[in-house]
């Protein structure tokens, strides 16, 4: 099992002045963000906002103006960025007759996975999913598996290459409860023990309160950031979600 690492604090990613057109509209402008290893950073806001379009955008998956950087800032150097990714859902024809080991290890490898099993690679892949506690699901057919299953199946796949990043883009759509539960409990262990920021899309606002170290609130523009408190009192909130 790989030694927890308390987050340093040293490291950030910044954003500074991006924006994005598509055609004439306008989807994000002026998208200003420092986010700390550490830390759970939540971005709210109402349905056609931009959330989405400002992940795509980090990805760099959509064209963008303006800058987004890596720093150390205990020696000031600039690295390059390691980013895991969750999206909303992600679509599997049913009988399709892929595991969760082959899923995982055609994501982390350019060598067909027919052709070489690697024992280092499924130890990785069991210590990765043994934090969402989904180790057991390792040789089940992906197509069988529930919307929570395949969540903490996805949620292992982005962590194993030990990201600097990790962006979670509604990640808990669909899943009961339960699930929501256990999911923002692992995602809080995780940001607690691992060299890593989170910026988590949601709109469970409840949620939010209980778990986010910061909050966003974005309308194509960053309208409020800050704290929990500092956000959910605001003016721009309340006007966002009446």
């Amino acid at each position: 099992m790989r030694k927890m690492i308390k987050p340093c604090g040293l490291h950030c990613i910044k954003v500074k002045h991006l924006g994005v057109v598509l055609g004439q509209q306008e989807i994000l402008k002026d998208i200003n963000l420092h986010i700390h290893c550490g830390s759970l950073n939540a971005v709210i806001g109402r349905n056609g906002a931009g959330k989405s379009t400002l992940i795509r955008a980090v990805l760099g998956e959509m064209p963008h103006t303006g800058i987004i950087e890596f720093k150390d800032r205990e020696n000031g150097r600039i690295q390059k960025l390691k980013i895991g990714y969750v999206p909303q859902n992600l679509n599997i024809e049913k009988q399709t007759p892929v595991s969760v080991y082959d899923m995982i290890a055609a994501y982390h490898s350019n060598v067909p996975v027919f052709l070489k099993k690697s024992k280092k690679m499924k130890e990785r892949m069991l210590e990765c999913l043994k934090i969402f506690q989904a180790d057991h699901l390792l040789n089940h057919q992906v197509c069988n598996l529930s919307g929570g299953e395949l969540q903490r199946v996805l949620l292992s796949m982005a962590i194993m290459d030990s990201p600097n990043l990790l962006l979670l883009d509604e990640p808990v759509s669909g899943i009961d409860q339960k699930g929501m539960e256990l999911f923002y409990q692992t995602i809080y262990q995780l940001k607690e023990h691992y060299d890593l920021a989170i910026i988590l899309i949601s709109h469970d606002l409840e949620y939010v309160k209980r778990y986010a170290d910061k909050v966003i609130l974005l309308d194509k523009t960053v309208l409020r950031q800050g704290s929990v408190k500092e956000v959910f009192q605001s003016q721009e909130f309340a006007q966002v979600f009446h």
